[in-house]
């Protein structure tokens, strides 16, 4: 593979053409690069007839279905190193090959789609977390690429949000880009996530990707076509994230307007980061610092494949409360938490109180409403009901749909595309999209959206609030318990889709047919639930991408106890129950039920592990 290290200004998007104007010349930089890759088109377009030809059917088969069983929802997820006990290596270096060239084909066939002609060479560009995995399996998806005809462009260590901004920011503006990471998976996972300009795909374009890929895939191993290059692909070598970090410090600086010290804002200020030795190490060094604060007890900062302290994810109990000691120990503002590949953030406030979850959620939508009166927010419908009168009582609209993130954001983006303005698109897991921000679900830009506030808070004047901006969720109610259990599918891997789906609906029929008397579904057109619920009447509605219900129980006094929501994991072979009471005990009770008159009785527990909820009510 050939590197090429370049400044981004030496990397000038090209200027799009217009009626009656012809496209300008590339630089003369471009020209070596650019005939390699012409050749590269022809050849990469003859092996996929080859192997279409070759293969008819047969790519249906279980071959095919290794790299159908990566796809995870809209992104690509897979045990890419040896190591997990009962799980063997599938993200393998062919497996992210091929679906780099179906992905470059993919995007050929789009715009061919779009303007009738194929047009310039299509620009890729790539970004990575720590794993240790990441440099061995980032060469194959450029030999992928460049495969499909892309020119493909290195950014190194970077972060899912950099990744998509690489196809706004002026100095870039690539066609697409992809970011190999598994999120706050273990360091033996790895999996690809894919941007257009137009944001994060569908799984449904994905499940194409993955279908055209398993063909390819197959051919493969039956030696039919994947003919080399014949020569090693070309790859520039770019600097991203400095450009991403400084676009963050101008929206602080922009936004803050400090009267005294417009450049740095956050003099006085006292910011603890922990990265958990993923990728969001930039965030103190060259955002907060850089602006005036001091970081000084940050956290696990430089990057680590083997992620040796904790996993990095605001969820994390150990992350959490390592924060907490932080900032209590130093005195800070604030304290931030990352996960891998920072999409999605959590805070800790100056009282030392963790803010995520629902707290995160109506956090950022308190901070919203004062922007935007009346607006809707939109989250998963594992929110609890003290966020929905939260958000309410502010004078918003909540709307509660399917768990997933891109499901979240892309009912967002539905409503606005049909007039309903909805700026905070927000799963509880810390996945956080605005309106104002391309619909991009960012964690350090919903840090950014909270560092702005606190000090605006400070200059006027109401920097005394108790817990610093934790002081604004200070009325919001929280469910008195909240527990996540897991059941794991057993048998065979390719049938663990099918069988999750079967679960879930099973469910629904029990409650439908009366079988479960006490629990009532939450129901409402396309949506999951009912309650702060606008109704989906659009003519084309969301895809699914997994089988989730949620259903109230009510006890024998008919005194409502809570609700349980059950779905098919999008991640891994099992199914994620979670459960919310209003009432201490509330949880074992509806666990109680659910076990003895639906999991023992309905045939489920004959392939779904139930030890985890038989545990639970003991």
């Amino acid at each position: 593979m050939a590197t090429i290290t370049a400044p981004p200004a030496a990397l000038q998007p090209r200027e799009h053409a217009r009626p009656g104007r012809a496209l300008r010349s590339p630089p003369r930089a471009w020209s070596g690069r650019r005939r390699c890759c012409q050749v590269i088109r022809a050849t990469a377009s003859s092996r996929g007839q080859l192997e279409s030809t070759a293969l008819g059917a047969s790519a249906g088969g279980e071959e095919g279905d290794v790299i159908r069983r990566l796809q995870n929802g809209p992104d690509v997820r897979g045990v890419a190193l040896e190591g997990e006990k009962g799980r063997a290596v599938d993200l393998t270096p062919l497996a992210v090959e091929v679906i780099g060239e179906s992905f470059g084909e993919w995007l050929r066939d789009q715009r061919r789609e779009r303007e009738g002609e194929d047009g310039e060479q299509l620009r890729v560009s790539v970004g990575r977390d720590p794993r240790l995995s990441g440099s061995r399996l980032s060469a194959v998806l450029f030999a992928g690429l460049a495969k499909a005809g892309c020119a493909v462009f290195d950014m190194g260590l970077a972060t899912t949000p950099a990744c998509f901004m690489s196809t706004i920011l002026p100095r870039f503006s690539y066609d697409a880009s992809i970011m190999m990471t598994a999120s706050h998976l273990p360091y033996t996972r790895n999996g690809l996530k894919f941007f257009t300009k137009r944001g994060g795909l569908s799984s449904v374009e994905v499940e194409g990707i993955c279908d055209r890929a398993a063909r390819k895939y197959v051919a493969r191993k039956m030696g039919l076509g994947g003919g080399g290059l014949g020569m090693p692909p070309v790859v520039m070598r770019v600097d991203l994230m400095s450009a991403y970090a400084q676009h963050l410090r101008d929206i602080i600086k922009e936004r803050v307007a400090h009267p005294t010290h417009y450049d740095t804002p956050l003099e006085g200020f006292k910011v603890i980061v922990n990265a958990g030795n993923g990728c969001g190490g930039f965030f103190a060094w060259d955002v907060l610092e850089k602006l005036g604060a001091d970081t000084t007890g940050s956290l696990h900062l430089e990057p680590d494949g083997m992620f040796p302290n904790h996993m990095p994810n605001p969820e994390d109990a150990m992350a959490m409360s390592l924060t907490r000691g932080a900032v209590l120990a130093r005195g800070a503002n604030l304290g931030v938490v990352f996960d891998t590949d920072v999409d999605r953030s959590g805070v800790v406030d100056d009282a030392g109180a963790a803010i995520n979850g629902d707290r995160l959620i109506a956090l950022i939508s308190a901070i919203v409403l004062a922007e935007h009166p009346g607006t809707t927010v939109v989250t998963d419908a594992r929110a609890g009901d003290g966020l929905t009168r939260f958000i309410e009582a502010r004078g918003g609209r909540h709307c509660l749909y399917r768990v997933g993130y891109r499901n979240v954001i892309d009912k967002g983006a539905q409503l606005n595309a049909d007039g309903v303005e909805t700026h905070v698109m927000m799963e509880t897991t810390g996945h956080g999209a605005l309106r104002e921000n391309h619909f991009l679900d960012d964690g350090a830009y919903m840090v950014v959206k909270i560092i702005i506030e606190m000090v605006r808070m400070r200059l006027a004047g109401l920097a005394g609030l108790e817990g610093g901006v934790g002081g604004l969720i200070r009325d919001l109610e929280e469910p008195a318990e909240s527990v996540l259990l897991r059941m794991d599918i057993v048998g065979e891997p390719k049938s663990a889709k099918q069988r999750g789906v079967e679960a879930v609906e099973a469910f629904k029929t029990y409650i439908e047919e009366g079988k479960l008397s006490g629990w009532v579904l939450d129901d409402c057109g396309d949506c999951s639930v009912d309650e702060g619920c606008l109704v989906d009447n659009n003519d084309h509605p969301i895809d699914v991408d997994a089988y989730m219900y949620r259903a109230k129980f009510y006890d024998e006094s008919q005194r409502p106890l809570g609700w349980v929501h059950i779905r098919q994991s999008v991640h891994n072979p099992n199914i994620a129950l979670n459960l919310q009471s209003c009432v201490p005990g509330g949880c074992r009770s509806m666990a109680v039920d659910l076990f003895e008159r639906f999991l023992l009785t309905s045939g489920v527990n004959e392939f779904v592990d139930t030890s985890e909820v038989q545990k639970f009510v003991k």
